[in-house]
């Protein structure tokens, strides 16, 4: 009976391995390296009211590529397999909590942006939104400071980056 349990267990091991292996399932960093494939040129739309949040924008996308995709970026459009071009749409701030006093104190922000791509080599164009939201609060009776909504903007900025990956994937299949 010993014996019996062990060849099952066996057999029920290999099934499964078999199983998973053979399905084919591929992660959508896969698939988004492959869109991605060659050398990669961003372009940045400055934003005439955020212009230091738009250079922020571009280094979070070339992160993003090196980083996560291990894409080769290029410094020339020429040069480039792949054109990106990168801009923040919109940027809105809500006010979520005030304190007794009737003051605000916690703030929500969110950002966002437009991520355009075409390949050279098919010259199709695809183009997405992904937005962030980031909460932060401010001292009692202060305005946000010029420093607080650069952070702010920055941080929602970065939590937009989170879905980017997975929209050039799904894009891929377009």
């Amino acid at each position: 009976m010993h014996i019996l349990k062990k060849m099952l267990f066996v057999v029920f091991t290999f099934v499964i391995s078999f199983s998973l292996v053979s399905c084919g399932y591929k992660p959508s960093s896969y698939y988004a390296k492959k869109e991605m494939e060659g050398n990669v040129y961003v372009r940045t739309m400055i934003s005439l009211t955020d212009p230091k949040n738009s250079v922020i924008v571009k280094d979070e996308m070339n992160k993003l590529l090196i980083q996560k995709l291990g894409s080769n970026l290029v410094n020339s459009e020429e040069n480039a397999d792949v054109v990106m071009d990168i801009s923040i749409n919109s940027i809105s701030f809500q006010t979520l909590s005030y304190t007794t006093d009737g003051y605000n104190k916690l703030y929500n922000v969110v950002v966002v942006l437009g991520v355009k791509y075409f390949r050279k080599d098919n010259g199709i164009r695809k183009s997405f939104t992904v937005d962030g939201e980031y909460d932060f609060s401010i001292d009692d009776g202060t305005t946000i400071t010029e420093t607080k909504r650069y952070d702010a903007i920055t941080q929602s900025a970065k939590n937009a980056f989170d879905e980017v990956l997975s929209k050039i994937a799904v894009s891929s299949f377009k």
